[in-house]
């Protein structure tokens, strides 16, 4: 396995849609298409982020989908960006990057209104640590200095406790939700950008667990306010939060 993922961060670093850059040197030198995403591209169309993309399933799906935007993933995990990015390479989709590097670190690679969407897919709800929720103050703080007047949050989960914590903070915070379900493929028809499904949606979906989906818009504020409420925590663990566990569902399961 080692053998393999040193494999494939060797042919990642040949790629054209994949940049990767340290801390240190964003710190020190920035990364020198921020703001200039257009001429990566070589166009001026509308900018989408997915945050940890994992395998890129989203980020590759909405391109083939929509040809006249262009699609940004990402992810820390290099072996998983190198399957999305490895397949929008082979199936010619210029309008596919991704950025390795950690989501807290997004500000370094984009300009305030440089995007015009953001997607988040099946994160951990980090049910213990508010500050990483990918969905709290301090991450929406960043991501409406992000986005463009008006800009559009997509937020596909299976934790109920993430699906109730993100929407009391766009209630207390008062953001425009355009459209939100608690179980997206049971209350919409047949959609080709919803029904993309994500490698660990399709674990959820076989296990029977439903999935929220909510889409709203993040406006700039000078102040964002956490939600003073006690959420019930799920009761099950989101797969990928440790080997073992993952180990042990599969085994379980009989993966």
């Amino acid at each position: 396995m080692a053998k393999n993922k040193l494999a494939k961060f060797a042919e990642m670093a040949t790629y054209k849609n994949v940049f990767q850059i340290s801390f240190n040197a964003l710190k020190t030198e920035g990364f020198p298409l921020k703001g200039k995403w257009n001429t990566h591209f070589k166009n001026n169309n509308p900018i989408i982020l997915e945050l940890g993309c994992g395998k890129g399933e989203y980020t590759v799906g909405l391109a083939r989908k929509f040809p006249e935007k262009n699609f940004i993933g990402i992810d820390i995990k290099g072996a998983r960006i190198w399957k999305g990015a490895t397949e929008a390479l082979n199936d010619n989709l210029d309008n596919v990057a991704f950025i390795r590097t950690h989501i807290e670190f997004i500000n370094y690679f984009f300009s305030k209104d440089e995007v015009s969407e953001i997607w988040i897919t099946f994160p951990d709800p980090q049910m213990k640590k508010v500050n990483k929720r990918l969905t709290c103050t301090r991450f929406m703080k960043e991501y409406s200095n992000l986005l463009k007047d008006d800009g559009i949050i997509h937020i596909k989960t299976d934790s109920n406790f993430l699906y109730n914590y993100t929407s009391a903070i766009i209630e207390r915070n008062q953001l425009p939700v355009l459209f939100d379900t608690e179980d997206l493929y049971n209350s919409l028809p047949e959609d080709d950008i919803l029904g993309i499904k994500t490698y660990y949606e399709q674990q959820w979906l076989e296990r029977g667990l439903s999935i929220k989906y909510i889409k709203f818009i993040c406006r700039e504020k000078a102040d964002w306010t956490e939600p003073d409420i006690e959420i019930e925590k799920d009761d099950y663990r989101s797969f990928g939060r440790s080997r073992r566990k993952v180990y042990e569902f599969n085994k379980k399961e009989n993966l």
